[in-house]
C-alpha cells in the first residue's frame, strides 16, 4: 500500500529521479520551456519552484543549496541572474503546465512546462482593481470630473472651430470686395474715357 506517499515515483529508483529532475530543471531554466509528459511536468514543477524561491535571495547560501539539486553551474548562474529579476515581485506560481494532447507511440499524455514571466504564446493577466464598496468613491467621481472637462474642452474647441471658420469667410471677403470695388472703378474710368472720345 501506498497510503501518505506523495512523491511521485516516476518509474525510477530515487538516485535515478533526482538526476532526472536536476537535468529537467536545468533544461527549463536554460530554455524557459520543455515539452515532457504530465506526470514528469507535475513532478519538475514541484521541484524547481522551491529553488526558484531561493533565488529570489541571491546569498551564497542559497546559491549552495540550489547547486545542490540543480548540480549544474550555468542553470544556477541563469537563475540567480536573468530570472531572479523578472519574478521578484511574485508570490509564487512561477510555472505553467500546459497539455499538448497525447503521444503518438505511446500514447502518453503530453505537456509543455514553462516559465510564466518569460512566456511568449499567452500574455499575462491584468491584476483586477479592486472595487470600493462606497457608492460614491473618489474614483467615479474623479472620472465623473474627468469627463466633464473632456465636455468642457470639446464644447470650446467647437467654439473655436466656428469663430475661425467665420473669421476666414470675413478674410476671404474682404479681398473679393476690394477687387470688386477696382473693377468697377477700371470699368467707371473706361466709361469716362468713351465719353471724352
Amino acid at each position: 500500500m501506498r497510503h501518505g506517499k506523495k512523491i511521485a515515483h516516476l518509474g525510477r529508483t530515487a538516485s535515478h529521479r533526482k538526476a532526472m529532475l536536476a537535468n529537467m530543471a536545468s533544461s527549463l531554466i536554460e530554455h524557459k520551456r520543455i515539452n515532457t509528459t504530465v506526470a514528469r511536468a507535475k513532478a519538475l514543477k514541484q521541484f524547481v519552484e522551491p529553488l526558484i524561491t531561493k533565488a529570489k535571495s541571491d546569498t551564497t547560501h542559497n546559491r549552495r543549496i540550489v547547486f545542490s539539486s540543480l548540480r549544474n553551474k550555468y542553470a544556477v548562474t541563469e537563475l540567480f541572474r536573468e530570472i531572479s529579476e523578472k519574478i521578484g515581485d511574485r508570490p509564487g506560481g512561477y510555472t505553467r503546465i500546459i497539455k499538448l494532447g497525447n503521444r503518438m507511440g505511446d500514447n502518453a499524455d503530453m505537456a509543455m512546462i514553462e516559465l510564466v514571466d518569460f512566456n511568449d504564446t499567452y500574455e499575462t493577466a491584468k491584476p483586477k482593481k479592486k472595487r470600493s464598496r462606497r457608492r460614491g468613491s473618489s474614483k467615479t467621481q474623479a472620472a465623473d470630473t474627468a469627463s466633464e472637462e473632456v465636455v468642457v474642452e470639446e464644447a470650446a474647441d467647437t467654439t473655436t472651430a466656428e469663430e475661425v471658420a467665420a473669421d476666414g469667410d470675413a478674410k476671404t471677403e474682404e479681398p473679393q470686395a476690394e477687387s470688386n470695388a477696382e473693377s468697377f472703378s477700371d470699368d467707371a474710368e473706361d466709361a469716362v474715357e468713351k465719353k471724352d472720345v
